[in-house]
């Protein structure tokens, strides 16, 4: 076990699990730390149901194609907690932390916290602040944890720019259970004078939250649609803004959603005062890197179950709004390769399982559902099948992904084109996968 990881099992120990929406223990330690928050790079910072994973991925991908250092911080992590430290290095790509670096700055944190109370996830973004203030950068990009208003990275006070992303329901516990609620928590990241950048939003109750708040603060805003778009045409991304229109390869991560998703971050760099020339943006495109969001696995210890010439993806999207768009992508797969098609899902409880298998009705062929082994929130594989059945879907309980490979290399008739598979339902899921297979991010 890492150093790291020795420290974040002691936390884990001490302090509660989940989320404790406030900021004021996070404001507590950061001043007994010196205020780490207020020394960062200028800082683009994101929010969103669907979508700020591959924003984030997309603004690091087009500031280090500038050749410029740029700090990023994502969660969840998939394998290792290291992932959710990537430090900057000037005209080259990123790196994760280095576990002494990372121990270390978690035993000051814990140090400045005192024993008061304080949830983990919380002394992880305080260590954070303390990393990014500490090595130099050019920028640095902040994704949210959770929500927004009272998110713990929500301490930042003159972002370069911030970003909302696709809003849907999720999180209804603690953010609501109508989608201008949830708008209305995560516009809390815009600041007075700071531009915000607007992502494509389907439901338009979210879209008039977020416009008037940006009004209300003083921010001056850009929306996907009005302000700014993409599109594809002849099997390439066309990009417009008010600077002009370029003419783009298509992005590497892989689905219609992603040219919005591209489109809000190109625009969002440029909001946050960086320059871009079109053939810095088209290398982003072409190398931007994301784990887990419909990935086509690569060849590891998974393959040896997996039917002779059938594709393994591999996404960790899991409330309806992924669903929606991850069968969108596996449709139009089928339209240019007819295969069957099989899903392996495994869930936690705070998610509508229900709403996200319904995007697969008509689609998918069955449904293998298995238990989420790093998650105490797993929901019960025969809980889980129920739950697909209600939506519409064949679903079979299995003991893990494993087993459900082996299912599904049983049902392949001979003959027939070798299956296509998608494991998805939770990034928790999505991180095992990766870490059994031998081939976690880097």
């Amino acid at each position: 076990m890492s150093q790291a990881a020795v420290e974040i099992d002691k936390l884990m120990a001490l302090h509660p699990k989940g989320f404790d929406l406030s900021l004021d223990r996070i404001t507590r330690v950061l001043e007994t730390l010196g205020n780490p928050h207020l020394r960062l790079p200028p800082v683009i910072h994101i929010a969103g149901t669907n979508g700020k994973g591959s924003a984030t991925a997309y603004c690091r991908a087009l500031l280090e194609a500038a050749g410029l250092s740029v700090h990023v911080h994502s969660k969840p992590h998939l394998v290792n907690w290291h992932e959710r430290y990537r430090m900057g290095r000037k005209g080259a790509r990123g790196e994760f932390i280095d576990d002494e670096t990372l121990a270390d700055a978690i035993r000051r944190v814990a140090e400045a916290n005192g024993g008061q109370h304080i949830t983990v996830f919380e002394i992880l973004t305080a260590v954070m602040f303390l990393l990014f203030s500490e090595h130099p950068a050019d920028v640095a990009v902040v994704e949210v944890g959770l929500g927004g208003r009272f998110d713990a990275t929500n301490v930042i006070v003159n972002p370069a720019a911030t970003v909302i992303m696709p809003i849907s329901l999720d999180h209804i516990a603690y953010l609501g259970d109508r989608v201008e609620l949830i708008a209305a928590e995560k516009a809390a990241i815009m600041k007075p004078g700071c531009p915000s950048v607007i992502g494509y939003q389907s439901e338009d109750a979210a879209l008039d939250v977020l416009v008037s708040t940006a009004e209300r603060v003083g921010c001056p805003y850009t929306v996907f649609g009005q302000d700014y778009l993409a599109y594809e045409e002849f099997g390439r991304l066309v990009y417009q803004d008010e600077f002009g229109l370029l003419d783009l390869p298509l992005p590497r991560l892989l689905g219609r959603h992603q040219y919005g998703n591209a489109a809000a971050a190109i625009r969002a760099v440029k909001a946050a005062g960086f320059d871009l020339t079109e053939k810095m943006i088209a290398s982003a495109l072409v190398n931007v890197e994301w784990p887990a969001r419909m990935q086509k696995l690569p060849a590891g210890k998974l393959w040896e179950h997996v039917p002779d010439g059938a594709e393994l993806w591999l996404d960790g999207g899991h409330n309806p709004g992924a669903g929606v768009v991850i069968a969108e992508l596996l449709a139009d797969l089928e339209e240019r390769q007819s295969r069957p098609v099989f899903l392996i899902a495994g869930m936690v409880n705070t998610k509508d399982a229900t709403g996200y298998f319904r995007a697969f009705a008509d689609l998918v062929e069955t449904v293998f559902t298995v238990p989420v082994n790093d998650s105490d929130a797993s929901v019960d594989p025969v809980a889980l099948a129920t739950d697909a059945q209600v939506a519409g879907l064949n679903a079979r309980p299995c003991s893990g992904v494993e087993d459900a490979l082996k299912e599904i290399a049983t049902l392949v008739q001979q003959g027939e084109e070798p299956p296509r598979i998608l494991i998805g339902g939770s990034l928790y899921l999505a991180g095992s996968v990766l870490r059994d297979n031998g081939t976690p991010p880097t």
